[in-house]
């Protein structure tokens, strides 16, 4: 891991073709996002984007790095270059760089001094759930301590993740172009299950749904959600499935991930979490990392393709809502009592500072 202050760079410096309001962009640049599955992180540098920041991910012995995806000498993206598990190289001139973004080596003068210029901008790095978070614009001076800096990173929690008995899945990112306010309240939102998601787990004949009550936490909102929708896979065998009430637990850490806790008959746990990072305002990175306390003996990869299935649902509403943005101001559009987490949610935003409209 690597430590950065504001005062690394220019703070207010918006990225090159930003699609988002500047105002909007300095106040979401303050949270913690996904950019890359860990496993996904090898010798060879990964080119990754956040709110339309370029970014180059690698490894660097044991540590992860996450810097400005250009190179500082004449401008090139790393993510073209190579690597070897220790340090990356610039695929046009073999600038390499290691730990901490350090430029180690220039090959056209292998024996002068290397200029701090030369070393990358990057970014604090934190492995947790599977992926590899960071934040662009972490309020004051970073600790030097990898450790310090993972207890002062604001990560959303997961419930289960590390309990004994618990089955840890980390399921592949997928790409949703839209917006990830979009797919956040398509993700929080319990009446389209009879209508969406018929073709995976939900049924059409029941579309009701019970009153329910969001409430407020400090980072968002809670809601347990009663109801006699089920949660397995159509066509599976459910033990323990006629007359059970399922309960569904959404925790909502704002601004754009939320976890679901789904109490299964016999003591069963599904937790999901629905890390939206936005890539722009007009593409979302969809990362769903599992775990569980039931059929830890199942492939995984049944549980990567039910779920994309379940995602892939969602995407196809969400790719075509009007407008791209979501809208903040309740007046913009009709709602009903089953938009309570949605009218929160929208709220919440709002409370960030965020502007009445998300543009793109």
């Amino acid at each position: 891991m690597t430590a950065m202050s504001p005062s690394a760079h220019a703070a207010d410096q918006l990225p090159r073709n930003c699609t988002f309001e500047p105002d909007d962009w300095k106040i979401l640049a303050r949270f913690w996002y996904p950019v890359a599955l860990e496993r996904d992180v090898g010798d060879k540098p990964l080119a990754a984007m956040l709110l339309d920041e370029p970014l180059v991910v690698y490894r660097a012995g044991e540590e992860i790095v996450i810097a400005h995806d250009l190179c500082p000498h004449r401008g090139v993206p790393l993510s073209l270059g190579s690597g070897d598990g220790r340090s990356i190289a610039c695929a046009y001139h073999g600038f390499r760089f290691g730990g901490a973004g350090r430029c180690v080596r220039i090959p056209a003068h292998p024996d002068n001094a290397i200029p701090s210029k030369m070393n990358l901008r990057t970014y604090p790095a934190i492995r947790r759930y599977g992926l590899i978070w960071t934040c662009l614009r972490p309020d004051g001076q970073w600790p030097q301590d990898a450790d310090a800096i993972g207890d002062s990173a604001d990560i959303p929690l997961m419930p289960h993740w590390e309990d004994v008995g618990f089955q840890q899945i980390v399921c592949p990112s997928i790409d949703i172009h839209g917006f990830a306010g979009r797919q956040m309240e398509g993700f929080l939102d319990v009446a389209h299950f009879a209508f969406v998601h018929t073709a995976t787990f939900a049924d059409a004949d029941n579309p009701v749904v019970p009153s329910y009550r969001p409430v407020l936490t400090d980072k968002g909102f809670e809601v347990e959600y009663r109801s006699t929708v089920a949660n397995y896979p159509i066509g599976r065998v459910a033990y323990g499935h006629d007359g059970f009430e399922w309960l569904r637990h959404f925790r909502t850490h704002l601004p754009f991930t939320a976890t679901l806790t789904v109490y299964f008959p016999e003591n069963g746990r599904l937790v999901i979490m629905n890390a939206a990072a936005p890539v722009s305002a007009r593409l979302t990175r969809l990362f769903a990392p599992i775990c569980r306390n039931f059929d830890t003996d199942q492939p995984v990869q049944d549980v990567y393709d039910f779920n994309r299935s379940v995602f892939e649902e969602d995407k196809a509403i969400v790719e075509t809502q009007k407008p791209e943005c979501l809208p903040l101001d309740p007046r913009l559009e009709a709602h009903v009592p089953a938009d309570r987490s949605s009218i929160v949610y929208r709220r919440g935003l709002r409370d960030l500072g965020l502007s009445r409209f998300f543009i793109s």
